[in-house]
């Protein structure tokens, strides 16, 4: 599993011209899933995004987790985080997990999250054509890897 977090001070997700999600500070999650993902990766990533001290205190110093702003947060599944481009110049994305495999993980994900957090959180709509804004606050951005624990 591959993730892209984005500390942002506001971001929304549209479908079809509608706005479906919308936070203020916070995290923008887009979440990647491949065939070899299972429950353990999403423990451990929802144990590390929790607490990942990416947020600044009151001197301005980044102490504070998700958890201690109590932020909010906005997932969206994207497969072209997994896209191999070492060949040629289309993208493969063989190592994206098939909506089978991929759905119900992306669900668990949504879920382990909202229970660690204590709230919902937004998604976006899997499969759909969405349009994703943010303001990235600082920019932060971090990816991380369940393979790599990285």
């Amino acid at each position: 599993m591959r993730v892209v977090i984005q500390r942002v001070l506001r971001a929304s997700v549209t479908v079809d011209a509608k706005q479906i999600a919308a936070i203020k500070e916070g995290l923008l999650i887009l979440v990647g899933i491949e065939n070899s993902d299972t429950q353990e990766d999403i423990d451990w990533l929802i144990n590390k995004i929790a607490n990942l001290r990416i947020f600044n205190d009151a001197k301005g110093v980044m102490n504070n987790s998700l958890l201690d702003i109590k932020g909010e947060v906005i997932i969206v599944s994207q497969f072209t985080l997994h896209a191999a481009t070492k060949k040629g110049n289309r993208p493969s994305y063989i190592k994206a997990a098939r909506p089978e495999v991929a759905v119900p993980l992306y669900e668990s994900f949504v879920k382990s999250l909202e229970n660690k957090l204590g709230k919902s959180v937004g998604t976006g709509i899997f499969g759909a054509d969405m349009k994703v804004e943010l303001l990235n606050d600082g920019p932060l951005t971090i990816i991380i890897d369940t393979k790599n624990k990285e």
